[in-house]
């Protein structure tokens, strides 16, 4: 290091010299270096995706809704999953399940996209294993269950019953809710009619609105949020929807997100809590990850608990 640092002073004296001979008065100035334009750009671009990094977070999320009702007696805990799109987490799906252990549901909802029509069914047999046996668990179709074509979808609902999974398709079951019932309802995704010609959404609710009575809690599982109209029309006091993935992009308190199927861009049923007249609508964000063509930003997936209580 010596031999080094003696060098650069030999140089820097040879310089010195050098510069008296052009008149500098023996002195060297030195001036500071400049950043050039693209060393500024890549800071810039370099500070932005600091800042931004937290937003792409994908650590699994659980978000709580309490629903209060008069006519509910008792407590139910519903585990909402939704868009799965046998997407992993953990070994085993540990992580998911896990999270769904914690939380001690009394009932598991899954609203459809459960599984996927281009990744392997292996991660969503794994989480189906899991909850089959510990929990009372319903399911809705989804659009890519309907995507994956006759043998595949037929396929994947031969599964839901060997898990002991319960479909609903047009028709409603009552949930105990400790001293007393609620009224669970399902319908299939729009899309059913590309493998089950026989069935449809619209008929579905025409059937269904002939069971609700004022008398009791009423909860709809659907897929798709944007139907909102029809769900509010047909008579049910609460919706749960998945389907929009929360809108892939999100920016909390100014955009609940960027685009979801069926809604275009900047969506209005993205995620979150969505009252109509009487009835209230809570959509999942979802727990879709290396399914999707675009990265979640500020939008991480979620599992969903409900607390249905009544008001006493």
């Amino acid at each position: 290091m010596a031999e080094i640092e003696e060098e650069k002073t030999i140089r820097e004296e040879n310089h010195e010299k050098e510069d008296g001979r052009k008149g500098n008065g023996g002195k060297r100035k030195l001036q500071g270096k400049k950043l050039s334009g693209r060393a500024k750009f890549w800071i810039v671009i370099l500070i932005i995706f600091l800042i931004s990094l937290p937003g792409y977070f994908l650590g699994l999320t659980v978000r709580k809704y309490k629903v209060r009702d008069e006519r509910i007696q008792g407590n139910l805990r519903i585990a909402l999953v939704t868009d799965l799109h046998s997407c992993k987490y953990g070994e085993g799906q540990s992580k998911l399940l896990s999270a769904i252990e914690e939380q001690h549901p009394d009932v598991i909802l899954l609203g459809g996209d459960i599984f996927d029509d281009v990744l392997s069914d292996e991660r969503t047999y794994e989480f189906l294993a899991g909850i089959s046996g510990k929990y009372p668990c319903y399911y809705v179709t989804g659009n890519h269950e309907c995507w994956a074509g006759g043998n595949a979808y037929r396929s994947k609902m031969e599964t839901l019953k060997n898990y002991g999974i319960t479909r609903l398709s047009g028709e409603s079951t009552l949930l105990e809710t400790g001293s007393g019932t609620v009224r669970l309802c399902g319908i299939d995704d729009p899309d059913i009619v590309l493998v089950q010609s026989q069935l449809n959404t619209n008929a579905e609710l025409l059937n269904l609105k002939e069971s609700i009575s004022d008398k009791e809690f009423t909860i709809l599982l659907a897929h798709r949020p944007e139907l909102i109209d029809k769900y509010e029309q047909t008579g049910f006091d609460l919706v749960l929807a998945g389907h929009a993935h929360g809108g892939q992009v999100r920016i909390p308190g100014i955009m609940n997100g960027f685009y979801a199927p069926n809604q275009g861009l900047f969506p209005k049923y993205a995620g979150g809590r969505f009252e109509k007249n009487d009835m209230t609508m809570i959509v999942s964000r979802g727990l879709a990850k290396e399914s999707t063509k675009f990265p979640r930003f500020c939008n991480p997936p979620e599992l969903v608990i409900i607390d249905l209580a009544g008001t006493k």
